[in-house]
């Protein structure tokens, strides 16, 4: 399809593709996606885009952004075609929300600090779903990545005073978890036990509180573990490979030497 059309108009376009593309004649594989098909699209998308942004490549970041983009929009033609609602109306419904939870922008009301903000997004927040009812927590999405939605879930508790008063606290309580890991460990080649997962899921939850407490994103300062650990990984490869020496040929002695060499090398910027 040439584009003619005007760049103020592209979003139009978008949608004009997309409804072809669903439309008798158009593609068999878009005609038979629905809301459900397209989840791990979604969050590859999304993960893709973060990745974009973590490594600072904005070139690639518009790439991204406009393959998130199509997502929303496929969503949004689904929706269309069940008669629920369509792009204008989830366009309508964020803008509307953005108002009613700026009243310190858009009203009489005023926000001394981030803080204030944030205190008073959730009172609207609460009052728009009505969840004066509702358990505290029950706002988290279930379908967070597990070590955010941890995070969250403690953030959002420690709104209402449920927190440790400092990081040593935390740490006393790492410090018990990894007792109670331990005297769950398995023998020899025994697989783990329900019990054991419970407390290493313990374990993890409060290493993120932790990193709370601290100042620190988990999130981000595990996936920057994830890159350091495949970087090094992949400095102990060349060198075995330069030594004629596969990593399934490699003995652990052989691998922990090329390790402990990567170890010493600079970070890749």
């Amino acid at each position: 399809m040439i584009n003619c059309v005007a760049p103020e108009r592209q979003m139009e376009r978008l949608r004009a593709i997309m409804h072809r593309l669903r439309a008798p004649g158009g593609c068999p594989w878009d005609a038979e996606q629905s809301h459900a098909s397209l989840i791990s699209n979604l969050i590859e998308e999304t993960y893709e885009t973060v990745d974009a942004i973590q490594r600072e490549d904005w070139i690639h970041l518009e790439e991204e952004l406009g393959d998130l983009l199509l997502q929303v929009v496929f969503h949004g033609e689904l929706a269309e075609e069940e008669g629920r609602y369509n792009l204008d109306d989830i366009a309508r419904g964020i803008c509307d929300k953005l108002v009613r939870r700026h009243p310190h922008v858009y009203s009489d009301g005023q926000a001394e600090d981030t803080g204030a903000v944030l205190n008073r997004w959730e009172e609207i927040k609460r009052e728009e779903k009505g969840d004066e009812a509702m358990p505290y927590l029950h706002g988290v999405g279930k379908g967070l990545p597990a070590v955010l939605r941890a995070a969250k879930l403690q953030k959002k508790a420690a709104k209402v005073g449920f927190d440790w008063p400092d990081p040593a606290g935390v740490l006393a309580k790492i410090e018990e978890e990894l007792e109670e890991v331990r005297a769950e460990l398995p023998s020899d080649g025994a697989a783990a036990t329900p019990a054991l997962e419970a407390e290493v899921g313990d374990l993890l939850f409060s290493v993120v509180n932790l990193a709370r407490k601290l100042g620190v994103d988990p999130e981000a300062s595990l996936e920057s573990t994830n890159t350091k650990f495949e970087n090094r990984f992949a400095a102990m490869e060349k060198e075995l490979r330069g030594a004629g020496t596969s990593l399934e040929d490699a003995s652990l002695e052989e691998m922990e030497k090329g390790w402990t060499r990567a170890k010493s090398l600079p970070a890749p910027e």
